[in-house]
């Protein structure tokens, strides 16, 4: 039986001749229904780019992505994605903002049905109070939940999350981790999370996987977590299991990088720029 999403010996690269950079390389992946995965990797690693492969976005140079047994060729309602930058329009409402998606899926629901859809969302992210808000009029942490609420209401079948918190400060991202563990067991959507933060993975994750360093950056060894759920951070930060997760995924990720550094002997040709002075009385 196949997998829900499958990455088969995907590969990506940028540029041209000389200049062409290899970003991914045979990225192999299966993730079944349900699942929540986090893949975590150095920045510019290339995780915005597989995330960018599987929404459609971009195109593999080799290689296939497959969700429920259809090959991925273009960017699709079946895929919902949260950015990092939030992507809301600033002159619509939280409710116009949600909307606006819910229609172009749903060009049949009446207005009645798109409401009660939009309101049950937006209430999903804990955000009724705002429903009349524009962007300009909420927090970081309140943009994104509104970016999250739009992406559940499309009813995708699979969510991803492009490093969704990494911009909000301390207590904002452990408060939408939270949220986001809680809206996950209730929409029973499956999740892949792209993030740069280890204990973020290992919080809200079934699985994490790392990323190598790039170029030519692949999958590394995965790590399953086996907390219960629902998670509470304070009692997953006191459990020494939760040390040794987070230590082996660490000094995998070392190792990893380590082994980068050494064998990463690419020299670039810098052109030479000579500074242009003005003359000397203006400096006088």
């Amino acid at each position: 039986m196949a997998a829900f999403l499958e990455l088969r010996n995907v590969s990506k690269s940028y540029g041209q001749g000389a200049h062409r950079v290899d970003v991914l390389k045979n990225i192999n992946l299966t993730i079944e229904e349900g699942e929540f995965i986090a893949i975590v990797g150095f920045t510019g690693s290339g995780k915005t780019t597989l995330i960018s492969l599987i929404a459609g976005l971009i195109q593999p140079d080799e290689g296939e992505i497959w969700l429920k047994g259809k090959k991925i060729t273009a960017p699709g309602p079946d895929r919902g994605v949260v950015f990092q930058n939030y992507s809301l329009l600033p002159w619509l409402s939280v409710s116009g903002n949600v909307d606006m998606a819910v229609k172009q899926v749903f060009p049949k629901m009446n207005k009645t049905e798109r409401e009660e859809h939009v309101a049950r969302y937006i209430s999903m992210v804990n955000l009724t109070p705002a429903l009349h808000k524009k962007p300009t009029e909420l927090s970081g942490g309140m943009r994104q939940r509104v970016s999250v609420a739009r992406a559940l209401a499309m009813d995708p079948e699979i969510l991803l999350l492009d490093e969704p918190l990494s911009a909000l400060d301390a207590l904002t991202r452990g408060s939408l981790q939270i949220e986001i563990e809680r809206i996950w067991r209730e929409s029973k959507k499956t999740i892949l999370l792209i993030t740069n933060d280890v204990d973020e993975g290992i919080l809200l994750a079934d699985r994490v996987i790392p990323l190598t360093p790039g170029p030519k950056a692949t999958l590394g060894t995965e790590f399953p977590i086996g907390f219960k759920r629902p998670r509470d951070k304070a009692a997953i930060n006191a459990d020494p299991n939760f040390k040794k997760e987070r230590n082996g995924i660490n000094n995998y990720l070392m190792e990893i990088g380590k082994h980068r550094s050494a064998t990463n002997n690419r020299k670039y040709d810098l052109p030479y720029v000579d500074p242009i002075l003005p003359p000397l009385k203006s400096l006088i």
